[in-house]
């Protein structure tokens, strides 16, 4: 992976949230980052996004970067937690609010 994606990939995950996902909260552009984008919502979540679409060479990258190789992926406290599938099922739990809580990555209600 080339050092300045990875300084790029690495200066994102600086936010306490971040959503790398295919197109933005307002016009998501595929029905998991939809997904994602509505449970973060749901837990008054404040949260950076990116969107995968606008940077090929990051949307690659992170792939190696994560090992993870599909998109939409959640990162709290730098840290990946997962796909729309792992999001959906820690939200059930209610391990998502704990972990959106525990960086204060929740919004007054």
């Amino acid at each position: 992976m080339d050092a300045e994606v990875k300084s790029r990939i690495e200066e994102i995950l600086k936010n306490p949230v971040v959503l790398f996902m295919k197109g933005t909260p307002d016009f998501p552009q595929c029905g998991f980052s939809g997904q994602a984008v509505q449970i973060l919502e749901a837990c008054h979540a404040n949260y950076a996004y990116f969107n995968i679409f606008e940077d090929p060479e990051l949307r690659e990258a992170l792939k190696e970067y994560s090992n993870w190789p599909t998109y939409p992926q959640l990162y709290i406290n730098g840290e990946l937690v997962g796909g729309c599938d792992i999001i959906i099922d820690m939200y059930n739990k209610g391990e998502l609010q704990q972990a959106l809580a525990s960086v204060d990555a929740v919004a007054e209600s």
